[in-house]
């Protein structure tokens, strides 16, 4: 049979089989449209406290005061300055799905840094803090589900993207911030994909500006070369001022464009998807989890409407108000901005420290 040779039943579905490069096994379109297919070539791993390394026949050793295997290491405590292993896996493979959970409290999920490294480079391709990699900025935590996250009313976390690997996939959870925490995690993940030479690998960052520049746009994506697909980004704003905060347009920047973009929105709501001012309505590719006390959080993701470049990308977005007519303003705001592209890659840019990060944050 063909790749591709049944037609996916949703666009979520088709990005899922083509994001890889087209190159499992199975594609993932076919291991969520065809269900009934037992012999992908795939092998179906977990990672938890109670199975550390995935290892076939390994999981649920601990014992509690039940007995060896009734939920003897569900959860750790995390200390202040303690960084853990959540996964170090041995390819080639596919990360596709993370589950996490700890308390709700913003300061804390803007505390808790979740690192991942590819096929051993030593500089992480992914570096965010908790509460903005699983989908919600200014730590302030919304029940929403969209087509990449979801999230529950307690905290429960979960991310869906996949994540390609060849050769080695390591994730760290850190606790940058200044009291212990519970952590409870689960990445599931297959082994045994066939990936395409060159397919690309998940990369997330994190920027703050508070404030941001007067005149100078927020970048959503700083420079990055070679070839890339951006995926799209949770954007947390905290309004400065009173007035209408959203005219300013995102800006595209593709392939060599310099002074003006090849892609230019319209408004910053507009580029969510939503129009008139800013309303919390969340989509599966796009919307607003969270419109209260001047803090927002947006998302838009390029799933069906895909940016790709072959050279060079950089992405920006301007601070732009309105009052009586359109100014320049500045305010407070971020993004955990999700792209792929192949290893070896460049560093990111340097995470903002954790003080940088929790200042005025929601308080609950």
């Amino acid at each position: 049979m063909k790749q591709h040779s049944i037609p996916p039943r949703s666009p979520l579905v088709w990005f899922l089989g083509m994001a890889l490069g087209g190159g499992l096994a199975l594609p993932a379109a076919q291991v969520i449209s065809q269900p009934y297919i037992l012999d992908p070539g795939l092998e179906s791993r977990s990672i938890s406290f109670e199975n550390p390394t995935g290892a076939r026949g390994e999981g649920g050793q601990a014992a509690s005061k039940l007995g060896v295997g009734r939920k003897g290491a569900p959860a750790r405590t995390i200390k202040p300055g303690e960084s853990v292993t959540l996964c170090d896996i041995k390819g080639p493979g596919t990360l596709r799905h993370i589950w996490i959970t700890t308390q709700r409290e913003p300061e804390l999920l803007r505390s808790l840094v979740v690192r991942g490294y590819w096929e051993g480079q030593t500089h992480p391709s992914v570096e965010c803090p908790l509460g903005d990699f699983m989908g919600f900025a200014h730590g302030k935590v919304t029940a929403y589900q969209s087509a990449v996250h979801s999230v529950g009313e307690s905290a429960g976390m979960n991310l869906w993207l996949p994540m390609p690997f060849a050769r080695r996939a390591r994730f760290t959870f850190a606790n940058e911030g200044r009291k212990p925490t519970p952590l409870f995690y689960q990445i599931d993940y297959t082994l045994g994909d066939k990936h395409a030479k060159g397919v690309g690998r998940l990369h997330v960052l994190f920027r703050r500006e508070n404030p941001t520049t007067l005149k100078q746009d927020f970048e959503l994506l700083p420079p990055r070369q070679g070839k890339g697909r951006f995926l799209g980004s949770i954007i947390g704003i905290r309004a400065l001022e009173d007035n209408w905060w959203g005219e300013g347009e995102i800006k595209v920047y593709l392939d060599g464009d310099k002074e003006f973009p090849t892609i230019c929105g319209t408004g910053s709501e507009d580029y969510v998807g939503l129009s008139w001012g800013i309303q919390q309505t969340p989509f599966l590719y796009n919307g607003c989890s969270l419109n209260q006390k001047g803090f927002v959080s947006m998302y838009r993701w390029h799933l069906p409407d895909p940016i790709y470049w072959q050279k060079d990308c950089r992405i920006t977005i301007q601070q732009i108000g309105w009052k009586d007519g359109l100014y320049e303003r500045r305010d407070d705001w971020s993004c955990a901005t999700f792209w792929y592209e192949p290893v070896p890659s460049a560093p990111l840019p340097a995470l903002p420290e954790v003080q940088a990060r929790t200042g005025s944050v929601w308080q609950n």
